[in-house]
């Protein structure tokens, strides 16, 4: 019948037309889904046991993928067009969500790395492989196709990633290996190098920065870059920047497991070594106070004979190790026996204290560095660059031009508003001393925080501690992210602090406005003090 022809026609063609949209928008939703759990485990270090604790604590955040699950199961059942316009609108929305969540997430951007393009690739071929299992299925189960597969797969995207993550290991692991064993060589042409592997729970790359200003007066530094602290980020500067003309190598080593920095030890081989402080930082994956410790001095165990540990004498945690080490300078603000200062005065403009050398001789320094505890850092670049053989008067000039490092209580002037970055990696140490930093200035003290993380079990002590610090020393106090900063709200408030001026926000942009529009005649200090990494 031509009626009943014409009618087939219409409905095959439009099953064809939601056929083709559906394909284009799985396509779309699969790699918007990808993309963002690509991005999270790459912050996590590409570690799936992180990253799989990460996904259980923020399971909410992924919610919707529940959709998918649902819509293929019901494609598989029944496969009618009305299920693929339900299965469209889905995807619609699950690829929404996820371009909000790349707006929202960006703070430090996905970088596709070549091991990130063999993710991706080898969880493409994942799911192709359960879409053609699915088509395969079809046979068997009428309504069961690769578009039923091709939904289950993207609800199953954060672990069909970890599932190509462990199957690119032996991959990654010969890669990594082939880098590592060029650096080795690089390092062998360059066996006038002295090595300097500095580390530490905080202030190490402020400390790296500074000694790379300080002993290139005499001497050819490389040190690495930015944040560059794991294995790999070590390797890269190696293959990457170093010259047979330096002298020096200034090597930043993180960690946030056991072991890891005798890792970059056993690549690099410090000559000598510098520990700027320990504390609590990293607790989810250390787990306690004894294996950070064991970490940080993992730095001394791997010295050779003769080499020389510099260690910070105001740092409990050190002091207590120290005596197992025989080679060691110690600096700091107390009475020790090594590198100390005293004098120190210091005011919105900037530092001034004398140091006082292992032989007796003194200098007075002037740094625009703001902050006691920052006089430690500088002390500690000065005893090793003194003990290179540097006068204390050779380094005067080049401490004065000391700046901050990059979101470390980094002063942005505003004209009638200075801002305070101290962005990275807040601590429960550093964060009570920003704050008291903060009151030096003579004006209007507003802080903005979102808490401290990565503290394990005691994180909500820390960030109570810190409310109360915060209150002694703080006008107004902003605090990012309702939920979370409750400890911090509570520690506050504990101390009788006004409510008035106390206020939790959703977004860091509503913060900061709230701060500008405060009315007053003085000038206005804003601290930001932390920036909660996008997997936070």
């Amino acid at each position: 019948m031509p009626g009943m022809n014409l009618f087939n026609n219409i409905e095959f063609f439009i099953y064809l037309f939601l056929v083709l949209v559906f394909a284009l928008l799985a396509a779309w939703a699969y790699y918007v889904t990808l993309r963002f759990n690509l991005h999270m485990l790459q912050l996590n270090g590409y570690d799936n046991e992180e990253h799989g604790t990460w996904l259980k604590n923020n399971r909410g955040k992924q919610r919707q993928l529940i959709f998918m699950l649902i819509c293929g199961v019901m494609m598989a059942v029944y496969s009618a067009p009305v299920t693929a316009a339900i299965s469209i609108l889905f995807l619609i929305i699950d690829i929404r969500i996820y371009l909000f969540l790349k707006s929202v997430f960006t703070k430090k951007k996905l970088v596709m790395t070549t091991r990130a393009k063999r993710l991706v690739f080898t969880s493409c071929i994942l799911l192709a492989v359960l879409v053609a299992l699915g088509e395969a299925c079809e046979k068997f189960f009428h309504h069961v196709g690769g578009m039923a597969a091709a939904l289950i797969g993207i609800f199953l995207t954060p672990y069909i990633l970890m599932l190509a993550n462990i199957i690119n290991r032996p991959v990654e692991k010969a890669v990594r290996q082939y880098y590592i064993n060029d650096a080795k060589k690089i390092l062998r042409k360059n066996d006038h190098l002295r090595i300097i592997g500095v580390t530490g729970s905080y202030g190490k790359t402020s400390l790296k920065f500074y000694l790379n200003t300080l002993l290139s007066v005499k001497y050819d530094v490389l040190v690495t870059p930015e944040s560059y602290n794991t294995p790999m980020g070590v390797v890269k500067t190696i293959r990457e920047k170093m010259k047979s003309s330096n002298e020096i190598f200034v090597c930043e080593m993180g960690a946030r497991k056991v072991g890891e920095i005798k890792e970059i030890c056993d690549i690099v081989h410090p000559r000598d070594g510098l520990i700027t402080s320990i504390g609590p930082q990293h607790l989810e994956t250390f787990f306690n106070m004894d294996n950070i410790v064991k970490t940080k001095f993992e730095l001394g165990d791997a010295l050779p004979e003769g080499g020389i540990l510099f260690l910070n004498g105001d740092n409990e945690y050190i002091t207590q190790s120290a005596q197992k080490y025989k080679n060691t300078v110690m600096y700091g603000a107390g009475g020790s026996n090594g590198y100390r200062t005293e004098n120190v005065s210091v005011s919105d403009m900037g530092t001034t204290f004398t140091v006082i050398a292992p032989g007796g001789e003194k200098e007075e320094f002037t740094t625009r560095l703001i902050g006691a505890h920052n006089v430690i850092n500088v002390l500690g670049a000065i005893a090793v660059a003194h003990t290179y053989g540097i006068a204390l008067s050779e380094l005067k000039i080049p401490v004065r031009r000391l700046q901050p490092a990059e979101h470390r209580l980094q002063l942005l002037d505003r004209g009638t508003v200075t801002v305070i970055d101290d962005t990275f990696n807040s601590n429960p140490i550093g964060s009570k001393a920003a704050v008291e930093m903060l009151n030096l200035f003579d004006g209007e003290h507003i802080l903005i925080t979102p808490g401290m993380v990565e503290l394990g079990d005691d994180e909500r002590d820390y960030n109570f501690k810190f409310g109360t610090y915060a209150a002694a020393n703080c006008d107004y106090i902003f605090l990012v992210g309702k939920k979370r900063t409750e400890p911090i709200y509570e520690g506050v408030i504990s101390t009788g602090f006004d409510k008035t001026k106390v206020e939790a926000f959703d977004k860091l942009q509503d913060a900061m406005n709230r701060a500008m529009n405060i009315k007053t005649d003085k000038k206005k200090y804003i601290l930001l003090e932390n920036d909660l990494p996008d997997n936070y």
